[in-house]
């Protein structure tokens, strides 16, 4: 009998799960090959196409074929630079602007550089708690409640930092937030800034969504706590290009030394990030009059079919403020406790499991995003359905006209069955008042 070799495996690496968000849309895809309904609300995949001018850009130049700066193609981080004083009206050194294959990256390579303890509040986005077990650094979870829309008090980050002034941290602000797609109003960013900077934390303002909010009212903490925050952005949500692997990185002058470290792993690792992607992001970022338009309609859409999914859910007496941006939900459907007990479903991770393998649809559950187990919480994401031909319809005939349920269940119509499939299977525990 021959012998197996052993197994080694760094002991921050064990017991790690794939990444949640990917697992379940492996999940969905086997079950569809199955020839098994599926409604793909587990991915935070944005519906909209990249605008075509962009594509264009990639066409243009798909021959470039050379290594590139490790921090990014010049006239790439020129364009972000740009891009930050447009949108949030941030002064920005292009010589401190880092290009990464995904924000997701950047993240985790600020992790492995950085010795710090990582501040999060729960629930947060399900990738970077386990980027911080990698590299083993500490995770600190903040509590908060869905009646302060789950968002991280200044009193609690307050309460975490004296109790070790001292001590070296990254706070990560993500917002409009994955998974709760709600945001900061203006006197907490301004709160959350002042303690960050009374304990010297190092914010992270994860702000892939921002040009999601439906209002186009985002608003940088970085405008609050310059000197102390690093922006994040990329092309992923806001211009439809998860799968082209692009995120950015801008720090302040005074993380000079930060950005340095942050360069010379880099080139360690990934050397630099695709070049064509590169080229054509910075026809992204530079921005103009159609991809304006292109935003305004991904945003009318996106209120639009929020709207309609939370209305659906208090329907099914679910209670859930209306987010303000990006293409979440996160309730909380504890109302059902006692029936989902009477199917021995007692977990975020049960109830997720039997929803998809009864109806077809496919969520997270709470617990990865930081919850506790037992509460009954799921992020749902919003995107089954074509978003180019929403696109199409919303800047023809709806162009002046508001997006109503009539236009969601014409151009979502998998989204619609999807909530009918989830609110039958509720009414079928018969759940008692």
């Amino acid at each position: 009998m021959a012998r197996q070799n052993p197994v080694h495996l760094n002991l921050n690496v064990r017991g790690l799960a794939p990444s949640a968000t990917l697992a379940i849309n492996e999940k969905s895809a086997w079950l569809k090959s199955q020839g098994l309904p599926v409604y793909r609300l587990g991915l935070g995949q944005s519906p909209f196409p990249i605008p075509e001018r962009v594509v264009q850009a990639l066409r243009d130049h798909a021959h470039e074929k050379d290594y590139l700066p490790v921090s990014g193609l010049k006239s790439l981080r020129e364009a972000v630079a740009a891009f930050n004083l447009r949108t949030q009206g941030l002064q920005t050194n292009p010589d401190y602007v880092m290009i990464g294959p995904g924000s997701k990256e950047l993240i985790f390579l600020l992790q492995l550089v950085y010795y710090g303890d990582l501040v999060i509040p729960t629930p947060s986005w399900v990738s970077y708690s386990p980027q911080a077990r990698i590299v083993g650094r500490h995770v600190y979870w903040v509590p908060t409640s869905p009646e302060n829309f789950w968002r991280m008090s200044p009193d609690q980050l307050e309460k975490l930092c004296r109790t070790d002034p001292d001590k070296p941290r990254i706070a990560i602000l993500n917002y409009p937030s994955n998974p709760t797609g709600y945001t900061y109003p203006l006197d907490r960013l301004k709160e959350l800034a002042r303690v960050a900077r009374k304990y010297k934390v190092i914010l992270v303002s994860d702000e892939i969504y921002g040009l999601l909010h439906f209002r186009d009212q985002h608003v940088s903490v970085a405008r609050f706590y310059p000197e102390g925050t690093i922006v994040s952005s990329g092309l992923s949500k806001w211009c439809g290009a998860g799968g082209w692997r692009l995120g950015t990185f801008s720090f302040p002058d005074s993380l000079e030394w930060l950005y340095k470290a942050m360069t010379i792993v880099a080139s360690e690792t990934y050397t630099s990030t695709s070049a064509p992607i590169q080229h054509a992001a910075v026809t992204a970022f530079n921005g103009g009059e159609d991809i304006d338009a292109y935003l305004h309609q991904s945003r009318r859409i996106l209120r639009a079919v929020v709207h309609y999914a939370t209305e659906r859910l208090r329907e099914m007496q679910v209670e859930i403020p209306m987010p303000q941006g990006a293409f979440y939900l996160f309730p909380d459907f504890g109302k059902y406790r006692e029936a989902l007990a009477g199917k021995e479903i007692f977990t975020s991770v049960e109830l997720c499991n039997r929803l998809l393998e009864e109806t077809g649809v496919a969520m997270l559950p709470g617990y990865e995003f930081g919850r506790d187990p037992a509460e009954l919480t799921a992020r749902i994401a919003l995107v089954d359905f074509n978003g180019e031909e929403a696109l199409r319809a919303a800047s023809a005939d709806y162009r002046d006209k508001d997006i109503d349920e009539a236009f969601v269940r014409a151009f979502a119509p998998r989204l619609t069955e999807a909530f009918a499939r989830m609110s039958d299977w509720f009414r079928s525990l018969d759940c008692k008042e």
